[in-house]
């Protein structure tokens, strides 16, 4: 199991960049998001407090080297190179603080990543003091959020290893000789360790497009409020017809009569 954390604040007020997070998608930096889907969400009538659960369709291929140890469809349907990611929020408006859980539902078994941020308004006595004991006027409030995510490998493992080891799994025999092979070559736990690390060197670019992602979206909720936000997701949307997808089919069909109305 490995783990990986990173601290960020954002120089935007609490209400804005909790308002970012769920209006993130799409931005320049988030072209593998394909679709984002509202499966849940209501306020706790005793706490308050927005609940919110969303399910992402994200682009992710496994490694080529990796697919190749693995069971024909295992690696997804048809190798399509699409995840779905589940995502859980719980914001509480009054105290300054939103959490959130995103988890990946496909190929858990071959690597399951957990990621936890911790949103907290930044109030005026936690700010820093400066030199000589003279406080820092700071007339922007800030948001600071810490990111932790646990990457854990169960490649090798319970049945899928079992198989392999008795020779009950014949298939394909031809294809299986060189996956046994692989596993008779390293132990189990250095598969999952390289498969964790792979995962956390991912994960630190990761973290670093999604911090763009949300400052572009900040900066148009600064510039312009919602309607410059809506306005920038327009132009992504559009910068994206480009290519085929989910976002080129769902907004040719929800913006198809407005289109035909410009040709005109």
């Amino acid at each position: 199991m490995k783990f990986f954390e990173n601290k960020f604040t954002y120089d935007y007020s609490f209400p804005a960049v909790s308002l970012a997070y769920f209006l993130r998608y799409p931005n320049p930096y988030s072209r593998h998001v394909l679709t984002t889907d509202v499966i849940d969400r209501y306020v706790d009538p005793n706490t308050h407090r927005l609940h919110t659960t969303r399910l992402h369709l994200k682009k992710s291929k496994i490694p080529s080297g990796i697919l190749k140890l693995l069971p024909k469809g295992m690696g997804g349907s048809d190798n399509s190179g699409q995840s779905y990611i589940l995502e859980t929020t719980i914001v509480d408006p009054k105290e300054g603080w939103m959490e959130t859980e995103s988890r990946n539902m496909e190929w858990t078994g071959i690597l399951s990543v957990v990621e936890k941020q911790h949103y907290q308004r930044l109030l005026a006595s936690d700010q820093v003091q400066a030199l000589d004991g003279l406080s820092i006027d700071q007339k922007s409030e800030q948001t600071t959020v810490r990111t932790t995510v646990t990457f854990r490998s169960r490649l090798g493992q319970g049945k899928f290893l079992s198989r392999r080891k008795s020779g009950s799994d014949t298939t394909d025999a031809e294809e299986e000789e060189p996956k046994k092979g692989f596993f008779s070559s390293l132990s189990t736990a250095g598969i999952q360790r390289t498969i964790e690390l792979i995962g956390v060197k991912r994960t630190r670019d990761a973290v670093l497009k999604s911090k763009q992602g949300m400052n572009v979206v900040l900066e148009r909720l600064r510039s312009g409020g919602i309607v410059g936000v809506l306005e920038g997701m327009r132009e992504d949307r559009e910068a994206f017809l480009g290519t085929e997808g989910p976002w080129k089919r769902v907004w040719l069909q929800g913006n198809g009569h407005a289109l035909e109305d410009d040709d005109k």
